[in-house]
């Protein structure tokens, strides 16, 4: 009896030293999909028939192409921003937010020294009321970090952006809204 309590024993000790299996290495996850190269939003008016489509282009290196194609606008420059949220909702388009400010910086024109990265300045609309025009913008890209605009809105104003009144260019009522949708 004693041989046997003396080998349950030893069994007992040698299994707690045993050596317990190492569990398989966890799944690594799958790197993120690219950022996406192309883009685009459809502009719907807050009220009457104008309409819009915007196409982006990422060049790289922080450089955005934008190919914007509106019409049905008075003739005249129209305020066109980048919006914060992605959201077109609301007879005055309200909760697509303030304009796009990731370095929290003062509203200015796209190419001076301090604006908001939303700020791109005027669309000129000619006598039929049109506008056709690319823009290639800095600071902006369709990539999922700071500076990327996927998910965000673009806004056309009923007026000019005077390019320094604060906190938006003092445009005016917002008439176009699209959302950025990667493509």
């Amino acid at each position: 009896m004693k041989k046997l309590a003396t080998a349950v024993l030893v069994s007992i000790a040698l299994g707690a030293c045993a050596q317990k299996p190492t569990p398989p290495p966890a799944p690594v996850a799958p790197p993120p999909p690219p950022a996406p190269t192309k883009a685009q939003a459809v502009l719907k008016p807050a009220k009457g028939k104008a309409k819009g489509m915007i196409h982006f282009t990422d060049l790289g290196g922080g450089k955005l192409q934008m190919e914007v194609m509106v019409e049905g606008l008075k003739a005249g420059p129209h305020g066109f921003h980048i919006h914060e949220n992605g959201d077109c909702s609301g007879k005055d388009f309200s909760a697509a937010g303030g304009h796009f400010n990731p370095e929290h910086v003062k509203h200015g024109g796209p190419t001076g020294h301090e604006h908001h990265a939303g700020d791109l300045g005027n669309l000129m609309v000619d006598k039929k009321g049109k506008a056709t025009v690319t823009i290639t913008a800095e600071g902006l890209d369709l990539g999922p970090g700071p500076h990327g605009i996927v998910g965000k809105s673009v806004i056309v104003h009923k007026g000019k952006d005077d390019l320094k009144s604060q906190p938006a260019g003092n445009s005016g009522a917002r008439v176009l809204c699209g959302v950025i949708e990667a493509m």
